[in-house]
C-alpha cells in the first residue's frame, strides 16, 4: 500500500500572481507526486498578465488557471498551508504544516520586477519539493 500523496495549498489575497506561480512551479516540479491548490481570500477575476509572461519565459503555462476563493474544505484537504507574505487569515487546523513565504506582491509591476519574485519562488518551491519527499 502506498502512502497517500501529499496535498500543498498556496494562499495569496487576489490568488492572481504569487501563489498562482508557485503552484504552476509546483506542478511543473514534482509532477503528480504532489496535489496542488491555490487560493485568495479576495480573488480577482483573472490572474496576473505579468506573472503569466514571467511563467511563460521558463515554459511553464498557468494561462488556464483561474483565481479561486479561499474555503475551509482546502485548508482541511491540504497537508501544507503556505501563505504569500500577505497577512491573509488563514483557517487554522491542528496537524497541518504552515508557512508563510514574505515574497514581494507581482501586482502592478513589471516583467523586470516579478522575475525576482518567479525566481525565489523557484527556490522555496524546490526546497518545499525536497522536504515533502524527505
Amino acid at each position: 500500500m502506498t502512502d497517500p500523496k501529499p496535498s500543498v495549498l498556496f494562499v495569496c489575497i487576489h490568488n492572481a500572481g504569487r501563489s498562482q506561480m508557485a503552484a504552476g512551479y509546483l506542478r511543473h516540479l514534482a509532477g503528480d507526486r504532489i496535489e496542488v491548490r491555490s487560493a485568495g481570500s479576495m480573488p480577482t477575476d483573472q490572474i496576473n498578465p505579468v506573472a503569466v509572461e514571467a511563467m511563460r519565459e521558463v515554459g511553464i503555462d498557468i494561462t488556464a488557471e483561474q483565481p479561486k476563493v479561499l474555503t475551509t474544505e482546502a485548508v482541511q484537504a491540504s497537508d501544507v498551508v503556505i501563505t504569500m507574505g500577505c497577512g491573509d487569515a488563514c483557517p487554522y487546523y491542528p496537524g497541518k504544516r504552515y508557512e508563510d513565504w514574505k515574497l514581494n506582491d507581482p501586482a502592478g509591476q513589471g516583467i523586470e520586477s516579478v522575475r525576482p519574485i518567479r525566481d525565489e519562488i523557484r527556490a522555496r518551491t524546490q526546497e518545499l519539493i525536497a522536504s515533502l519527499d524527505s
